[in-house]
Protein backbone atom coordinates (compact mmCIF):
# COMPACT_ATOMS: atom_id res chain seq x y z
CA UNK A 1 0.00 0.00 0.00
CA UNK A 2 1.50 3.20 -0.56
CA UNK A 3 2.25 5.56 1.86
CA UNK A 4 -1.13 8.27 1.47
CA UNK A 5 -2.99 5.15 1.71
CA UNK A 6 -1.66 4.07 4.87
CA UNK A 7 -1.57 7.36 6.33
CA UNK A 8 -5.83 7.70 5.38
CA UNK A 9 -6.00 4.39 6.76
CA UNK A 10 -4.97 4.90 10.17
CA UNK A 11 -6.83 8.65 9.69
CA UNK A 12 -9.99 6.72 9.22
CA UNK A 13 -9.62 3.73 11.79
CA UNK A 14 -8.24 6.02 14.72
CA UNK A 15 -10.62 8.85 13.49
CA UNK A 16 -8.34 11.79 13.42
CA UNK A 17 -10.01 13.81 11.47
CA UNK A 18 -13.69 14.39 9.81
CA UNK A 19 -14.62 15.89 6.30
CA UNK A 20 -14.44 19.77 6.59
CA UNK A 21 -12.00 19.84 9.57
CA UNK A 22 -10.00 23.00 9.99
CA UNK A 23 -6.04 21.72 10.70
CA UNK A 24 -3.13 23.29 11.84
CA UNK A 25 0.02 21.35 10.85
CA UNK A 26 3.29 22.00 12.48
CA UNK A 27 5.69 22.41 10.46
CA UNK A 28 9.72 22.45 11.57
CA UNK A 29 11.04 21.99 7.96
CA UNK A 30 12.50 18.32 8.63
CA UNK A 31 12.07 15.19 6.57
CA UNK A 32 8.99 14.02 9.25
CA UNK A 33 7.00 17.86 9.08
CA UNK A 34 7.21 18.12 5.40
CA UNK A 35 5.92 14.66 4.43
CA UNK A 36 3.11 15.11 6.75
CA UNK A 37 2.39 18.38 5.39
CA UNK A 38 2.63 17.18 1.95
CA UNK A 39 0.55 13.80 2.40
CA UNK A 40 -2.55 16.26 4.15
CA UNK A 41 -2.23 18.83 1.55
CA UNK A 42 -3.04 15.76 -0.84
CA UNK A 43 -5.80 14.42 1.47
CA UNK A 44 -7.16 17.62 1.56
CA UNK A 45 -8.29 17.63 -1.88
CA UNK A 46 -10.43 14.42 -0.94
CA UNK A 47 -11.36 14.99 2.51
CA UNK A 48 -12.79 18.98 1.88
CA UNK A 49 -10.20 20.26 4.90
CA UNK A 50 -8.52 23.25 5.65
CA UNK A 51 -5.08 23.68 6.22
CA UNK A 52 -2.65 25.94 8.24
CA UNK A 53 1.24 25.57 8.91
CA UNK A 54 2.62 26.56 12.55
CA UNK A 55 6.32 26.91 12.59
CA UNK A 56 8.35 28.15 15.32
CA UNK A 57 12.05 29.62 15.42
CA UNK A 58 13.52 28.49 18.29
CA UNK A 59 16.55 30.92 17.95
CA UNK A 60 18.24 27.74 18.84
CA UNK A 61 20.43 27.51 15.75
CA UNK A 62 22.19 29.74 12.74
CA UNK A 63 19.87 28.14 10.23
CA UNK A 64 16.29 28.84 11.74
CA UNK A 65 15.93 32.32 9.99
CA UNK A 66 16.31 30.05 6.25
CA UNK A 67 14.48 26.93 7.98
CA UNK A 68 11.51 29.74 8.38
CA UNK A 69 11.79 31.59 5.39
CA UNK A 70 11.38 27.74 3.26
CA UNK A 71 8.39 27.38 5.29
CA UNK A 72 6.62 30.28 4.38
CA UNK A 73 8.06 29.75 0.94
CA UNK A 74 6.65 26.46 0.52
CA UNK A 75 3.19 27.84 2.37
CA UNK A 76 2.63 30.57 -0.63
CA UNK A 77 3.59 27.86 -3.23
CA UNK A 78 1.11 25.29 -1.83
CA UNK A 79 -1.76 28.33 -1.00
CA UNK A 80 -1.75 27.19 2.57
CA UNK A 81 -1.46 30.33 5.22
CA UNK A 82 1.28 30.10 7.84
CA UNK A 83 2.19 31.23 11.05
CA UNK A 84 5.45 32.23 12.35
CA UNK A 85 6.23 32.56 16.19
CA UNK A 86 9.60 33.45 17.00
CA UNK A 87 10.41 32.52 20.71
CA UNK A 88 13.32 33.16 22.31
CA UNK A 89 13.87 29.62 23.55
CA UNK A 90 17.45 30.27 25.44
CA UNK A 91 16.45 33.58 27.25
CA UNK A 92 13.65 31.40 28.52
CA UNK A 93 15.65 28.89 29.84
CA UNK A 94 17.96 31.29 31.34
CA UNK A 95 15.31 32.81 33.35
CA UNK A 96 13.57 29.34 34.18
CA UNK A 97 16.38 27.03 34.56
CA UNK A 98 14.65 24.50 32.57
CA UNK A 99 16.34 22.04 30.14
CA UNK A 100 16.31 23.00 26.72
CA UNK A 101 14.13 20.14 25.01
CA UNK A 102 11.50 20.34 27.83
CA UNK A 103 11.74 23.97 27.18
CA UNK A 104 11.75 24.19 23.10
CA UNK A 105 8.15 22.01 23.47
CA UNK A 106 6.55 23.81 25.92
CA UNK A 107 6.83 27.43 23.98
CA UNK A 108 6.16 25.33 21.03
CA UNK A 109 2.69 24.09 22.00
CA UNK A 110 1.78 27.42 23.68
CA UNK A 111 2.26 29.43 20.21
CA UNK A 112 0.38 26.19 18.40
CA UNK A 113 -2.14 26.44 20.85
CA UNK A 114 -2.26 30.13 19.68
CA UNK A 115 -2.68 29.52 16.11
CA UNK A 116 -5.22 26.92 16.18
CA UNK A 117 -7.36 29.39 18.31
CA UNK A 118 -6.76 32.15 15.62
CA UNK A 119 -7.97 29.40 13.04
CA UNK A 120 -10.97 28.69 14.70
CA UNK A 121 -10.12 24.98 15.11
CA UNK A 122 -8.60 22.52 18.26
CA UNK A 123 -6.98 20.12 16.22
CA UNK A 124 -3.02 20.41 15.93
CA UNK A 125 -1.48 17.61 13.62
CA UNK A 126 2.17 16.64 14.29
CA UNK A 127 4.52 14.30 13.03
CA UNK A 128 5.90 11.67 15.66
CA UNK A 129 6.19 8.30 13.60
CA UNK A 130 7.22 4.92 14.48
CA UNK A 131 10.81 5.72 15.31
CA UNK A 132 9.92 8.60 17.73
CA UNK A 133 7.34 5.97 19.06
CA UNK A 134 10.11 2.91 19.91
CA UNK A 135 11.96 5.89 21.36
CA UNK A 136 9.41 7.06 23.65
CA UNK A 137 8.61 3.58 24.74
CA UNK A 138 12.63 2.96 25.74
CA UNK A 139 13.38 5.90 27.16
CA UNK A 140 10.22 5.10 29.66
CA UNK A 141 11.60 1.38 29.80
CA UNK A 142 14.83 2.59 31.51
CA UNK A 143 13.19 5.60 33.31
CA UNK A 144 10.66 2.68 35.13
CA UNK A 145 7.41 2.50 33.69
CA UNK A 146 4.08 1.00 34.07
CA UNK A 147 1.63 -1.03 31.99
CA UNK A 148 0.36 2.34 30.83
CA UNK A 149 3.74 3.74 29.66
CA UNK A 150 4.44 1.43 27.65
CA UNK A 151 1.58 2.70 25.04
CA UNK A 152 4.04 5.67 24.93
CA UNK A 153 2.31 8.55 22.31
CA UNK A 154 -0.83 8.11 21.29
CA UNK A 155 -2.52 8.94 18.15
CA UNK A 156 -4.98 11.43 19.58
CA UNK A 157 -4.99 13.33 23.27
CA UNK A 158 -6.43 16.44 24.76
CA UNK A 159 -3.33 19.06 25.64
CA UNK A 160 -4.88 22.19 27.62
CA UNK A 161 -8.06 22.20 25.06
CA UNK A 162 -5.86 21.44 22.15
CA UNK A 163 -6.32 18.31 20.08
CA UNK A 164 -3.15 16.76 19.09
CA UNK A 165 -3.03 13.70 16.50
CA UNK A 166 -0.56 11.81 15.03
CA UNK A 167 -1.30 10.67 11.75
CA UNK A 168 2.17 9.16 11.34
CA UNK A 169 2.83 6.57 13.92
CA UNK A 170 2.60 3.89 12.04
CA UNK A 171 4.94 4.97 9.51
CA UNK A 172 8.70 4.35 10.01
CA UNK A 173 11.16 7.31 9.65
CA UNK A 174 12.64 5.55 6.35
CA UNK A 175 9.29 5.54 4.61
CA UNK A 176 9.01 9.54 4.79
CA UNK A 177 12.69 10.12 3.88
CA UNK A 178 11.88 7.84 0.62
CA UNK A 179 8.65 9.71 0.20
CA UNK A 180 10.16 13.40 0.40
CA UNK A 181 13.29 12.25 -1.97
CA UNK A 182 10.93 10.75 -5.01
CA UNK A 183 8.43 13.13 -4.73
CA UNK A 184 11.84 15.80 -4.65
CA UNK A 185 10.70 17.66 -1.42
CA UNK A 186 13.11 19.70 0.06
CA UNK A 187 13.54 19.30 3.48
CA UNK A 188 16.47 20.00 6.60
CA UNK A 189 18.38 18.31 8.91
CA UNK A 190 18.47 19.24 12.22
CA UNK A 191 22.16 19.37 13.39
CA UNK A 192 21.04 19.30 17.73
CA UNK A 193 19.61 15.69 16.55
CA UNK A 194 22.90 14.45 16.83
CA UNK A 195 23.91 15.86 20.05
CA UNK A 196 24.35 13.55 22.86
CA UNK A 197 23.68 15.29 25.43
CA UNK A 198 19.52 14.80 25.01
CA UNK A 199 18.41 11.70 26.73
CA UNK A 200 16.61 11.13 23.56
CA UNK A 201 19.56 11.09 21.49
CA UNK A 202 21.07 9.20 23.24
CA UNK A 203 18.72 6.26 23.12
CA UNK A 204 18.04 6.93 19.12
CA UNK A 205 22.13 6.78 18.57
CA UNK A 206 23.30 4.71 20.97
CA UNK A 207 20.78 2.38 22.84
CA UNK A 208 18.64 1.46 19.81
CA UNK A 209 21.32 0.97 17.98
CA UNK A 210 23.30 -1.03 20.50
CA UNK A 211 20.21 -3.35 21.05
CA UNK A 212 19.25 -3.81 17.65
CA UNK A 213 22.12 -6.01 17.08
CA UNK A 214 20.54 -8.36 19.47
CA UNK A 215 17.54 -7.90 17.03
CA UNK A 216 17.53 -6.28 13.82
CA UNK A 217 14.30 -5.65 14.14
CA UNK A 218 14.36 -4.31 17.34
CA UNK A 219 12.63 -1.20 16.66
CA UNK A 220 9.65 -2.50 15.23
CA UNK A 221 9.41 -5.04 18.21
CA UNK A 222 9.64 -1.95 20.59
CA UNK A 223 6.47 -0.11 17.86
CA UNK A 224 4.72 -3.61 18.00
CA UNK A 225 4.77 -3.55 21.77
CA UNK A 226 3.35 0.18 22.20
CA UNK A 227 0.38 -0.89 20.20
CA UNK A 228 -0.64 -3.92 22.04
CA UNK A 229 -0.26 -2.41 24.94
CA UNK A 230 -2.50 0.39 23.72
CA UNK A 231 -5.34 -2.04 22.82
CA UNK A 232 -4.82 -3.92 26.37
CA UNK A 233 -4.51 -0.04 28.04
CA UNK A 234 -7.91 0.90 26.20
CA UNK A 235 -9.84 -2.21 27.28
CA UNK A 236 -8.27 -1.95 31.51
CA UNK A 237 -9.34 2.02 31.65
CA UNK A 238 -12.63 0.94 30.02
CA UNK A 239 -13.07 -1.55 33.10
CA UNK A 240 -11.92 0.73 36.03
CA UNK A 241 -14.22 3.36 34.75
CA UNK A 242 -17.20 1.14 34.96
CA UNK A 243 -15.67 -0.09 38.09
CA UNK A 244 -15.38 3.07 39.41
CA UNK A 245 -18.75 4.40 38.26
CA UNK A 246 -20.47 1.58 40.56
CA UNK A 247 -18.45 1.51 43.41
CA UNK A 248 -17.08 4.90 43.96
CA UNK A 249 -19.01 7.42 45.76
CA UNK A 250 -18.54 11.53 45.72
CA UNK A 251 -19.33 14.31 47.68
CA UNK A 252 -20.63 17.27 45.60
CA UNK A 253 -19.75 19.63 48.34
CA UNK A 254 -16.11 18.38 49.16
CA UNK A 255 -15.25 16.71 46.32
CA UNK A 256 -14.15 13.72 48.59
CA UNK A 257 -14.22 10.32 46.34
CA UNK A 258 -14.61 7.16 48.93
CA UNK A 259 -15.13 3.72 48.81
CA UNK A 260 -15.57 0.22 50.82
CA UNK A 261 -12.38 -1.27 51.96
CA UNK A 262 -14.11 -5.01 51.61
CA UNK A 263 -15.41 -4.30 48.41
CA UNK A 264 -11.49 -2.90 47.68
CA UNK A 265 -9.86 -6.22 48.71
CA UNK A 266 -11.72 -8.26 46.58
CA UNK A 267 -10.60 -6.64 43.38
CA UNK A 268 -7.36 -8.25 41.48
CA UNK A 269 -4.54 -6.05 42.12
CA UNK A 270 -3.87 -4.59 38.69
CA UNK A 271 -7.51 -3.28 39.34
CA UNK A 272 -6.60 -1.61 42.63
CA UNK A 273 -3.52 0.14 41.68
CA UNK A 274 -5.31 1.65 38.55
CA UNK A 275 -8.20 2.54 40.85
CA UNK A 276 -6.02 4.42 42.81
CA UNK A 277 -4.36 6.20 40.51
CA UNK A 278 -8.33 6.86 38.49
CA UNK A 279 -9.26 8.85 41.69
CA UNK A 280 -5.71 10.77 41.87
CA UNK A 281 -5.79 11.90 38.46
CA UNK A 282 -9.81 12.92 39.01
CA UNK A 283 -8.23 15.09 41.97
CA UNK A 284 -5.79 16.60 39.61
CA UNK A 285 -3.16 14.87 40.62
CA UNK A 286 -1.57 14.20 37.34
CA UNK A 287 -1.21 9.92 36.97
CA UNK A 288 1.67 10.18 34.97
CA UNK A 289 3.83 12.22 38.18
CA UNK A 290 2.62 9.45 40.18
CA UNK A 291 5.17 6.95 40.48
CA UNK A 292 4.27 3.16 41.88
CA UNK A 293 5.98 2.92 45.30
CA UNK A 294 3.07 6.10 46.02
CA UNK A 295 0.04 4.00 44.74
CA UNK A 296 1.59 0.62 46.51
CA UNK A 297 1.73 2.51 50.07
CA UNK A 298 -2.17 3.82 49.87
CA UNK A 299 -2.56 0.28 48.34
CA UNK A 300 -1.27 -1.62 51.39
CA UNK A 301 -2.84 1.31 53.90
CA UNK A 302 -6.27 0.05 52.41
CA UNK A 303 -5.59 -3.98 52.64
CA UNK A 304 -3.70 -4.20 55.64
CA UNK A 305 -5.80 -4.60 59.02
CA UNK A 306 -3.61 -3.58 61.77
CA UNK A 307 -5.47 -0.34 61.59
CA UNK A 308 -8.79 0.74 61.45
CA UNK A 309 -7.79 4.67 61.32
CA UNK A 310 -4.98 6.37 59.11
CA UNK A 311 -3.95 9.61 57.44
CA UNK A 312 -1.84 9.48 54.75
CA UNK A 313 -0.82 12.98 52.93
CA UNK A 314 -0.57 11.93 49.53
CA UNK A 315 0.78 15.67 48.52
CA UNK A 316 0.55 19.29 49.67
CA UNK A 317 -3.43 19.05 48.31
CA UNK A 318 -4.29 15.56 48.21
CA UNK A 319 -5.42 13.54 51.75
CA UNK A 320 -5.67 9.72 52.09
CA UNK A 321 -8.34 8.18 54.92
CA UNK A 322 -8.66 5.55 56.32
CA UNK A 323 -12.08 5.19 58.58
CA UNK A 324 -13.13 1.58 59.07
CA UNK A 325 -14.89 0.00 56.11
CA UNK A 326 -14.43 3.62 54.56
CA UNK A 327 -11.63 4.94 52.05
CA UNK A 328 -11.85 8.23 51.55
CA UNK A 329 -9.33 10.75 49.07
CA UNK A 330 -9.73 14.55 49.45
CA UNK A 331 -8.25 17.21 47.72
CA UNK A 332 -7.80 20.92 49.87
CA UNK A 333 -8.59 19.25 53.53
CA UNK A 334 -9.30 21.28 56.26
CA UNK A 335 -10.32 20.38 59.72
CA UNK A 336 -13.56 21.15 61.34
CA UNK A 337 -13.71 24.11 63.40
CA UNK A 338 -15.16 23.96 67.25
CA UNK A 339 -18.41 24.68 67.60
CA UNK A 340 -21.43 26.42 70.29
CA UNK A 341 -24.53 27.03 70.55
CA UNK A 342 -27.21 27.48 72.64
CA UNK A 343 -30.37 25.71 72.23
CA UNK A 344 -33.48 28.10 73.02
CA UNK A 345 -36.32 25.88 74.59
CA UNK A 346 -39.53 28.07 72.48
CA UNK A 347 -40.34 25.47 69.68
CA UNK A 348 -38.04 25.77 66.51
CA UNK A 349 -34.71 24.71 65.13
CA UNK A 350 -31.54 25.21 65.60
CA UNK A 351 -29.09 24.79 62.43
CA UNK A 352 -25.92 23.55 62.80
CA UNK A 353 -24.28 24.60 59.37
CA UNK A 354 -20.70 22.40 60.78
CA UNK A 355 -22.54 19.31 60.57
CA UNK A 356 -25.66 19.93 57.97
CA UNK A 357 -28.76 19.03 60.82
CA UNK A 358 -31.59 20.69 62.39
CA UNK A 359 -32.30 20.43 65.89
CA UNK A 360 -35.90 20.81 67.23
CA UNK A 361 -36.82 21.63 70.22
CA UNK A 362 -40.53 21.41 72.16
CA UNK A 363 -41.69 21.65 75.64
CA UNK A 364 -45.13 20.22 76.98
CA UNK A 365 -46.84 18.57 79.73
CA UNK A 366 -46.93 15.54 77.66
CA UNK A 367 -44.21 12.70 77.42
CA UNK A 368 -45.29 12.00 74.15
CA UNK A 369 -44.75 14.49 71.69
CA UNK A 370 -47.74 13.82 68.83
CA UNK A 371 -46.39 14.50 65.90
CA UNK A 372 -42.68 12.83 66.84
CA UNK A 373 -43.75 9.63 67.92
CA UNK A 374 -42.89 7.60 64.69
CA UNK A 375 -39.65 9.47 64.66
CA UNK A 376 -36.36 6.99 64.87
CA UNK A 377 -35.86 6.30 68.37
CA UNK A 378 -31.97 7.36 68.53
CA UNK A 379 -32.84 10.70 66.74
CA UNK A 380 -35.26 11.70 69.30
CA UNK A 381 -34.89 12.41 72.94
CA UNK A 382 -36.93 13.20 76.17
CA UNK A 383 -35.79 14.88 79.04
CA UNK A 384 -36.94 16.72 82.75
CA UNK A 385 -36.64 19.96 82.22
CA UNK A 386 -36.42 20.94 86.14
CA UNK A 387 -33.86 18.18 86.50
CA UNK A 388 -31.84 20.27 84.23
CA UNK A 389 -29.55 23.05 84.99
CA UNK A 390 -29.66 25.73 82.23
CA UNK A 391 -28.72 27.32 79.75
CA UNK A 392 -28.68 24.08 77.41
CA UNK A 393 -25.27 24.60 74.92
CA UNK A 394 -24.73 22.38 71.52
CA UNK A 395 -21.11 22.13 71.24
CA UNK A 396 -18.36 20.27 69.49
CA UNK A 397 -16.24 17.47 71.76
CA UNK A 398 -13.35 18.37 73.77
CA UNK A 399 -10.68 17.06 75.00
CA UNK A 400 -11.53 14.96 78.26
CA UNK A 401 -15.06 15.13 77.98
CA UNK A 402 -17.06 12.10 79.81
CA UNK A 403 -20.38 10.90 79.52
CA UNK A 404 -22.61 9.38 82.06
CA UNK A 405 -24.02 6.84 79.90
CA UNK A 406 -27.70 5.81 80.52
CA UNK A 407 -27.18 1.67 81.60
CA UNK A 408 -23.45 1.62 82.39
CA UNK A 409 -22.02 2.58 85.57
CA UNK A 410 -19.58 5.16 85.83
CA UNK A 411 -18.43 7.42 82.49
CA UNK A 412 -17.37 7.00 79.95
CA UNK A 413 -14.64 9.14 77.58
CA UNK A 414 -16.78 10.44 74.67
CA UNK A 415 -13.64 9.46 72.64
CA UNK A 416 -14.13 5.79 73.64
CA UNK A 417 -17.95 6.35 72.74
CA UNK A 418 -17.49 7.29 69.23
CA UNK A 419 -14.64 4.79 68.93
CA UNK A 420 -17.21 2.37 70.24
CA UNK A 421 -20.11 3.53 67.29
CA UNK A 422 -17.35 3.51 64.79
CA UNK A 423 -17.70 7.08 63.83
CA UNK A 424 -15.18 8.27 61.40
CA UNK A 425 -12.07 10.29 63.14
CA UNK A 426 -12.93 13.48 60.81
CA UNK A 427 -16.43 13.48 61.68
CA UNK A 428 -16.33 13.40 65.87
CA UNK A 429 -15.73 16.95 65.66
CA UNK A 430 -18.47 17.21 63.84
CA UNK A 431 -21.00 15.70 66.03
CA UNK A 432 -23.03 17.89 68.33
CA UNK A 433 -23.07 17.32 72.14
CA UNK A 434 -26.23 18.59 73.92
CA UNK A 435 -24.75 20.03 77.37
CA UNK A 436 -26.48 21.62 80.46
CA UNK A 437 -25.39 24.52 82.59
CA UNK A 438 -23.98 22.07 84.75
CA UNK A 439 -21.58 20.85 81.63
CA UNK A 440 -23.08 17.78 81.92
CA UNK A 441 -23.23 15.84 78.54
CA UNK A 442 -27.01 14.99 78.40
CA UNK A 443 -27.43 13.47 74.68
CA UNK A 444 -25.14 12.46 71.72
CA UNK A 445 -27.95 12.78 69.30
CA UNK A 446 -27.89 9.30 67.39
CA UNK A 447 -25.90 7.71 69.75
CA UNK A 448 -25.82 7.99 73.39
CA UNK A 449 -28.23 9.48 76.20
CA UNK A 450 -26.80 10.09 79.74
CA UNK A 451 -28.37 8.85 82.94
CA UNK A 452 -29.27 12.85 84.22
CA UNK A 453 -32.78 14.39 83.30
CA UNK A 454 -34.38 10.79 82.78
CA UNK A 455 -37.96 11.34 83.01
CA UNK A 456 -40.22 9.71 85.60
CA UNK A 457 -44.01 9.61 87.02
CA UNK A 458 -43.17 12.84 88.82
CA UNK A 459 -41.86 14.51 85.70
CA UNK A 460 -44.56 17.84 84.81
CA UNK A 461 -42.22 19.38 82.02
CA UNK A 462 -40.72 17.70 79.14
CA UNK A 463 -38.23 18.49 76.60
CA UNK A 464 -38.35 17.32 73.56
CA UNK A 465 -35.45 17.34 71.05
CA UNK A 466 -35.27 15.55 67.83
CA UNK A 467 -32.32 15.70 65.06
CA UNK A 468 -32.73 15.84 61.62
CA UNK A 469 -30.37 14.47 59.31
CA UNK A 470 -30.27 16.93 56.41
CA UNK A 471 -27.38 17.09 54.28
CA UNK A 472 -25.35 14.75 57.45
CA UNK A 473 -23.30 12.47 55.99
CA UNK A 474 -21.80 9.20 57.69
CA UNK A 475 -24.44 8.93 60.82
Amino acid sequence: MELIRKVEHTIIEERLFEPGDRIVVAVSGGPDSVALLHLLFLLSKEWDWQLMIGHVNHLFREESEEEARFVTGWARELGIPCEVGVVDVPRYIEQTGDNPQNAARQQRYLFLASVAKQFGTDKLALAHHADDQAETVMMRLIRGTGPAGLVGMTASNKLDGLQLIRPLLRIYKEELEQYCHERELTYYVDGSNLERKYFRNQVRLDVIPKLSEYNPNFVESLHRLSFMMKDEDDFMEKEIQSLYERMVRTDTATGERTFSTKVFTRLHVALQRRLIKLILNYLSLCADSVDFATVESLREAIIQRRSSSLTLDVSDQIRFFKEYDRIGFVRNYSPARPFRYPLGLEQGDLYLAEAGIYLETFVSEAREHPDWSSWPAEDRAVLDLDRLELPIIVRSRQDGDRMQVLGLNGSKKVKDIFIDAKIAHRERNLLPLVVDGAGRIIWIPGIKRSVHARVTDRTTRFLHIRVSRKGMQGL
